[in-house]
């Protein structure tokens, strides 16, 4: 008995150094993130949108616009993709709309259907003054709105350039660990990410041309928008997004698809490629050219991807 005795003294006193441990962890997050607050200061539009705040970065001049529509999980896409779109916006215009729960806009729990995304992007856009129609330039899972986007309104996009996007096959027998997701986000809100070493460091500050003030930004951001309750509603909706896509017919739009070494997605290269292979051959205007990278292409191969799009968009004139 004394055995059993001694062993439950040792649970508990584990339990208790889990929660000390926990408790401590959340206060000096709070702590951080009041430091961060002056960081955390929106570098484009707040709007209204659905009842909850939306920001929308914009800059260019040009006469098309190009969209860019971020990845699940990003924790700042206005960030994460100025690599790229810095080399583009001298001859087109740049909009990137955050989606509720990432970057600067706001988290809200609230149904993640494709249709109620695309219509807060639309709304978003047209509140910002972005009038279409649009290319679109969708990274990994928002690659589902773009051709939805391209569906529903065709008279709205002009061509959809994939960073590395998803299209409707991969995830059919796609697994994905919900629970896993939720303890990643329970980790960010209590400030256990804080304690994991280079967590913060993403693509975009490895490997991109960001300034050291912005890469201090992204840091701020990332533990603010890490596995958000809004990202988590989108994953759980996605798989029967992507079946509401596959439904329709691919878009006849021109389409012009990067696609990495799978590195990043959960898939390994051939199965990765072969998806967007499959893709490209049924559609009846797409382009498929194969990067040697991870899955966010537009950090590592950003001048290349620039270069491509441009002559991209002259054959479309």
């Amino acid at each position: 008995m004394k055995v059993f005795k001694y062993i439950g003294i040792i649970i508990s006193v584990l339990i208790l150094i889990i929660v000390l441990f926990i408790l401590l962890s959340y206060i000096n997050h709070k702590f951080q993130l009041s430091k961060e607050d002056e960081l955390f200061i929106p570098n484009g539009e707040m709007l209204e949108v659905n009842g909850h705040d939306i920001h929308v970065y914009t800059e260019g001049q040009g006469e098309e616009v190009l969209v860019f529509m971020s990845g699940g999980g990003t924790s700042s896409p206005v960030l994460d993709f100025k690599s790229l779109y810095s080399l583009l916006s001298d001859r087109y215009k740049i909009a990137v709309v955050e989606k509720a729960g990432y970057g600067f806009s706001e988290i809200v729990d609230i149904d993640r259907d494709i249709g109620t995304i695309l219509s807060e992007t639309r709304e978003a856009l047209s509140k910002a003054g972005v009038k279409g129609p649009y290319i679109l330039c969708p990274h990994s899972m928002s690659g589902i709105e773009a051709l939805y986007w391209a569906q529903t309104y065709p008279d709205e996009v002009t061509a959809i350039i994939g960073l590395d996007m998803a299209v409707p096959d991969a995830y059919q027998d796609y697994e994905i660990n919900m629970p896993m997701l939720r303890l990643t986000s329970f980790a960010a809100r209590t400030g256990i990410t804080r304690w994991i070493p280079d967590i913060e460091e993403s693509d975009a500050i490895k490997f991109g041309t960001l300034t050291e003030k912005e890469k201090e930004l992204y840091r701020a951001i990332f533990y603010r928008r890490t596995a958000t309750k809004t990202m988590l509603n989108e994953v759980e909706n996605i798989k029967e997004n992507a079946i509401k896509v596959k439904e329709k017919p691919i878009p006849e739009v021109p389409i012009l698809m990067f696609s990495s070494n799978g590195e990043g997605t959960g898939w390994d290269e051939d199965r990765w490629r072969n998806f967007h292979l499959a893709f490209t051959e049924k559609a009846d205007n797409a382009t498929l050219v194969n990067l040697d990278c991870p899955h966010y292409v537009h950090n590592h191969e950003y001048k290349k991807i620039a270069e491509d799009i441009k002559k991209f968009l002259e054959i479309q004139k």
